[in-house]
């Protein structure tokens, strides 16, 4: 995706982002819900069955930094959660949170896959951790079982093949040589999660605003095609799926009826 490419500089130099950076703490936080949508529906991806994680998360790590400046001082940072041109991932491995997996997500050998990476960036020098040691082994789960073939090689994704591309990012028509090729995914896709060895170690999260919507949870496909652009608005408002908008999601259900 060519929007990747944009301010690479600060990508690379965070204190570009932030005035005399010192340290990238990262952090991450579990999202696996313990009820899973019904097998009769269209699929989203789990990390978007409560509510949107951006300001969820936001709002702790403003505590955190506010707790850090209580018991240290003047600290001066800033909160990033996957909304500038920050390298989550990068930073994560390298802090030993876990390695980079195939399929191009950060995985842990004690909870797999499914969560959030968010950093603060902030003026302090600390005792820095050290990368983890790569666990995918032979496994070649994600790359095979990726049914748009977006892994194009181990370590490797081509981001503009993902079904979460194509259900979230891409405004266009949806290409009709991928008809049947979703596997009912209508927003993003979990895919080369499920299928990852290490994510049978997954466990609930315990953070109420991440618990699923219950309409999500009950809805068939037919509740899905019927659905209402006011129900939609009503029962998503809080929700990540409003980032594809009412014509968007339509057009995603449709292509996959």
């Amino acid at each position: 995706m060519s929007y990747m490419e944009n301010h690479f500089d600060k990508r690379l130099n965070p204190t570009l982002l932030v005035d005399g950076a010192k340290s990238v703490v990262s952090l991450l936080l579990n999202y696996y819900p313990s009820e899973l949508q019904k097998e009769d529906s269209y699929k989203i991806s789990k990390y978007a069955y409560g509510q949107d994680y951006h300001f969820v998360i936001k709002e702790k790590l403003k505590e955190l930094l506010f707790s850090i400046q209580e018991q240290i001082g003047a600290v001066n940072g800033r909160a990033f959660v996957d909304s500038a041109p920050v390298m989550d991932k990068a930073w994560a491995a390298k802090s030993g949170l876990g390695w980079m997996g195939k399929n191009s997500n950060l995985i842990t050998q004690k909870v797999g896959s499914f969560y959030f990476i968010a950093e603060l960036i902030i003026d302090l020098e600390l005792e820095y951790d050290h990368p983890t040691t790569d666990h995918c082994g032979t496994c070649t789960a994600c790359l095979d079982a990726c049914p748009t073939q977006a892994i194009i090689a181990p370590y490797q994704v081509d981001g503009s093949k993902c079904i979460s591309y194509y259900t979230i990012e891409l405004k266009e028509n949806l290409p009709e040589e991928l008809k049947g090729k979703f596997d009912d995914w209508a927003f993003g896709c979990d895919v080369c999660q499920d299928v990852c060895p290490w994510n049978r170690f997954s466990k609930s999260h315990d953070e109420p605003l991440f618990n699923a919507n219950p309409e999500l949870l009950s809805f068939s496909k037919k509740d899905w095609q019927e659905i209402t652009k006011d129900v939609f608005q009503k029962v998503f408002k809080n929700s990540p799926l409003k980032r594809t908008k009412w014509d968007g999601f339509q057009r995603n259900i449709i292509f996959l009826k």
